[in-house]
Protein backbone atom coordinates (compact mmCIF):
# COMPACT_ATOMS: atom_id res chain seq x y z
CA UNK A 1 0.00 0.00 0.00
CA UNK A 2 1.24 3.29 -1.07
CA UNK A 3 1.06 6.35 1.51
CA UNK A 4 1.17 9.93 -0.37
CA UNK A 5 1.04 13.35 1.79
CA UNK A 6 1.27 16.88 0.36
CA UNK A 7 2.23 19.74 2.19
CA UNK A 8 3.84 23.56 1.23
CA UNK A 9 0.42 25.30 0.15
CA UNK A 10 -1.00 28.13 1.04
CA UNK A 11 -1.93 31.90 -0.21
CA UNK A 12 0.71 34.07 -2.36
CA UNK A 13 0.24 37.02 -4.23
CA UNK A 14 0.48 36.49 -8.39
CA UNK A 15 4.19 36.29 -9.74
CA UNK A 16 5.24 34.50 -6.43
CA UNK A 17 6.31 31.12 -5.92
CA UNK A 18 5.61 28.19 -3.70
CA UNK A 19 6.42 24.69 -3.19
CA UNK A 20 4.71 21.69 -2.64
CA UNK A 21 5.94 17.94 -1.34
CA UNK A 22 4.52 15.17 -1.25
CA UNK A 23 5.94 12.49 0.90
CA UNK A 24 6.14 9.26 0.01
CA UNK A 25 5.82 5.52 1.25
CA UNK A 26 9.49 4.33 1.22
CA UNK A 27 10.28 2.82 -2.40
CA UNK A 28 7.44 4.10 -4.01
CA UNK A 29 9.81 5.99 -6.46
CA UNK A 30 12.21 3.48 -7.76
CA UNK A 31 8.48 1.43 -8.46
CA UNK A 32 5.88 3.96 -9.55
CA UNK A 33 5.71 6.57 -11.62
CA UNK A 34 4.66 10.05 -9.80
CA UNK A 35 2.23 12.94 -10.55
CA UNK A 36 0.91 16.21 -9.68
CA UNK A 37 -2.62 16.83 -10.38
CA UNK A 38 -5.28 20.00 -9.71
CA UNK A 39 -8.63 20.63 -8.72
CA UNK A 40 -10.21 23.92 -9.06
CA UNK A 41 -14.07 24.84 -7.63
CA UNK A 42 -16.19 23.47 -9.95
CA UNK A 43 -13.73 22.00 -12.09
CA UNK A 44 -12.54 18.65 -13.08
CA UNK A 45 -9.24 17.68 -11.79
CA UNK A 46 -6.89 18.36 -14.46
CA UNK A 47 -3.26 17.21 -14.84
CA UNK A 48 -0.11 19.28 -14.01
CA UNK A 49 2.96 17.03 -14.27
CA UNK A 50 4.42 13.92 -13.94
CA UNK A 51 7.32 11.81 -13.50
CA UNK A 52 9.02 8.25 -13.57
CA UNK A 53 12.14 8.45 -11.60
CA UNK A 54 13.77 5.42 -13.19
CA UNK A 55 13.85 6.60 -16.55
CA UNK A 56 14.69 10.37 -15.55
CA UNK A 57 10.95 10.94 -17.72
CA UNK A 58 9.37 14.31 -16.93
CA UNK A 59 6.39 15.80 -18.29
CA UNK A 60 4.27 19.09 -17.43
CA UNK A 61 0.68 20.26 -18.99
CA UNK A 62 1.04 23.40 -21.44
CA UNK A 63 -0.48 25.87 -19.04
CA UNK A 64 2.56 25.60 -16.35
CA UNK A 65 5.11 24.46 -18.90
CA UNK A 66 8.31 26.56 -18.18
CA UNK A 67 6.89 27.85 -14.81
CA UNK A 68 6.80 24.34 -12.55
CA UNK A 69 9.36 21.95 -11.80
CA UNK A 70 8.96 18.51 -10.46
CA UNK A 71 11.44 16.23 -8.98
CA UNK A 72 12.38 13.71 -6.24
CA UNK A 73 14.16 14.30 -3.04
CA UNK A 74 15.69 10.97 -1.95
CA UNK A 75 17.34 12.42 0.88
CA UNK A 76 13.84 12.89 2.47
CA UNK A 77 11.89 10.83 0.56
CA UNK A 78 9.75 13.40 -1.44
CA UNK A 79 8.53 14.57 -4.74
CA UNK A 80 8.09 18.38 -4.58
CA UNK A 81 6.80 20.68 -7.48
CA UNK A 82 8.59 24.16 -7.23
CA UNK A 83 5.86 26.94 -8.93
CA UNK A 84 7.43 30.16 -10.23
CA UNK A 85 5.20 32.93 -12.18
CA UNK A 86 2.04 31.49 -9.82
CA UNK A 87 -1.09 32.85 -11.42
CA UNK A 88 -4.88 33.38 -9.99
CA UNK A 89 -5.77 30.32 -12.39
CA UNK A 90 -3.68 28.24 -10.16
CA UNK A 91 -5.57 28.21 -7.32
CA UNK A 92 -6.63 25.15 -7.13
CA UNK A 93 -6.04 21.47 -4.61
CA UNK A 94 -3.00 20.16 -5.18
CA UNK A 95 -2.84 16.18 -5.34
CA UNK A 96 0.01 13.55 -5.96
CA UNK A 97 -0.74 10.28 -6.87
CA UNK A 98 1.35 7.21 -7.62
CA UNK A 99 0.68 4.95 -10.13
CA UNK A 100 2.23 1.92 -11.84
CA UNK A 101 1.45 3.21 -15.07
CA UNK A 102 2.40 7.08 -15.82
CA UNK A 103 -1.21 8.94 -17.32
CA UNK A 104 -1.52 12.45 -18.08
CA UNK A 105 -5.62 11.92 -17.00
CA UNK A 106 -6.51 11.46 -13.37
CA UNK A 107 -8.53 8.23 -13.66
CA UNK A 108 -5.92 5.50 -13.81
CA UNK A 109 -3.83 6.85 -10.92
CA UNK A 110 -3.92 4.35 -8.02
CA UNK A 111 -3.14 5.93 -5.25
CA UNK A 112 -3.68 9.79 -4.20
CA UNK A 113 -2.77 12.10 -1.09
CA UNK A 114 -5.14 14.47 0.72
CA UNK A 115 -4.39 17.42 -1.25
CA UNK A 116 -3.43 20.71 -0.19
CA UNK A 117 -4.76 24.28 -0.89
CA UNK A 118 -2.85 26.73 -3.37
CA UNK A 119 -4.28 30.39 -3.15
CA UNK A 120 -2.70 33.30 -5.98
CA UNK A 121 -4.27 36.47 -5.19
CA UNK A 122 -4.26 38.57 -8.22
Amino acid sequence: QVQLAESGGGLVQAGGSLRLSCAASEHTFENYAMGWFRQAPGKEREFVAALRWSVRYRVYADSVEGRFTVSIDIARNTMDLQMNSLKPEDTAVYYCAASPMLYRTSGPWHYWGLGTQVTVSS
